[in-house]
């Protein structure tokens, strides 16, 4: 075991490849890799930046003493299982994406990682189940709850669909 300090981390899931069986799998890999996890609703969102099939997205959420970088390089690891390629174009189709929106209460900013995540404030595929999962987490940068900044976010603009999906079965 680590002595590492542990921190709290979210990550965000979304697919629109196959999405609900790599979902699923997504889902499974995180429970093997970080151990107990948690995992918000599942939500159905039209494509943002391209022409195509919607995305199913969660969050998840776990505790870790792991440093950032391993992190990634073990997401990373699960989206390659789902079918993700490393080089696919930024705008197109993804089988999996897991972006780390939340890493305690790290603020950093270099090549490959931006924590807090910025998209966390603009998508509400990210900053809904977030919402959902950690209501009272602080936002290290703006200093508001999560639930806090939802409640601020214009939801008619940017419709979510709950559906259900078992998930970390």
């Amino acid at each position: 075991m680590s002595d590492a300090p542990s921190a709290d981390v979210y990550v965000a899931a979304g697919s629109n490849v196959d999405a609900a069986n790599n979902l699923q799998r997504a889902a499974r890999e995180l429970c093997r890799e970080f151990g107990r996890v948690r995992f918000s609703s599942v939500y159905r969102n039209a494509a943002v930046g391209f022409e195509g099939e919607d995305f199913l997205n969660f969050v998840a959420a776990f505790r870790t003493t792991q440093a950032v970088d391993e992190v990634v390089g073990r997401l990373q690891n699960i989206e390659g299982l789902c079918g993700r390629e490393r080089d696919a174009p930024k705008w197109a189709p993804r089988s999996m994406d897991l972006d780390i929106l939340l890493y305690g209460d790290l603020v950093c900013e270099r090549p490959g990682l931006i924590l807090p995540r910025p998209d966390l404030l603009k998508r509400p595929y990210m900053l809904g189940p977030m919402a959902e999962i950690a209501p009272q987490a602080p936002h290290p940068v703006q200093g508001l709850s999560m639930q806090q900044l939802w409640a601020r976010f214009d939801r008619d603009a940017h419709p979510l669909t709950r559906i259900e999906l078992p998930l970390g079965e």
